[in-house]
């Protein structure tokens, strides 16, 4: 019986420290975000600084201000020639407001231009701890609309390339916004 009573308890305690490790290691690549960079119209080999620049998605209040002034008003910040921005893993589409010179105290500086993303996703398993991430690809044809704000003025960004279609990592230049 003591033999019987002690194979119970050795079993017992060696089944409930089996247990597996469901933490996701971080530097393990999930959803990427869409990297835009920045460059100078006029040199459009050379990447620009981006002053108080707001970045608001559709249907959010708050948004990411690159090189904001003193008023430190935001508490997401990014570089100044560059932006990492989230795309929706639930439609095929995202609309952003640019808007720069934000809080400008003269109102005629304040200049917001609109674009869209279009692009189609893939769910991909990475593992248990960590679960699924989507990866983007924009659509070859009409990949992003740019429109300007209403009541139109005329519009800060000049031109825009995509650079890359497949939005796998967040280290790859997506976009060029030239200004």
């Amino acid at each position: 019986m003591k033999k019987i009573l002690a194979f119970l308890m050795v079993l017992g305690f060696a089944s409930s420290s089996c247990e597996p490790d469901d933490i996701c290691d971080p530097n393990t690549p999930t959803t990427p975000r869409m990297l835009i960079q920045f460059y100078d119209f006029n040199n459009p080999s050379a990447k620009k600084t981006v002053t108080n620049l707001k970045v608001i998605g559709e249907g959010m209040s708050e948004g990411v201000v690159l090189n904001p002034s003193a008023s430190g008003e935001d508490k997401y910040l990014t570089n100044d020639d560059h932006v990492l921005l989230p795309l929706n893993t639930d439609t095929d589409q995202v609309k952003y407001k640019f808007i720069i010179n934000y809080g400008d105290k003269n109102p005629l500086l304040v200049n917001e231009d609109n674009l869209e993303f279009n692009y189609t996703r893939e769910n991909l398993y990475v593992s248990r701890a960590c679960g699924f991430k989507t990866i983007f690809n924009l659509k070859s044809t009409d990949p992003f609309i740019l429109t300007d704000s209403k009541p139109a003025d005329q519009m800060w960004i000049r031109y825009a390339r995509v650079m890359q279609n497949n939005i796998t990592y967040e280290n790859e230049t997506i976009i060029k916004i030239f200004f």
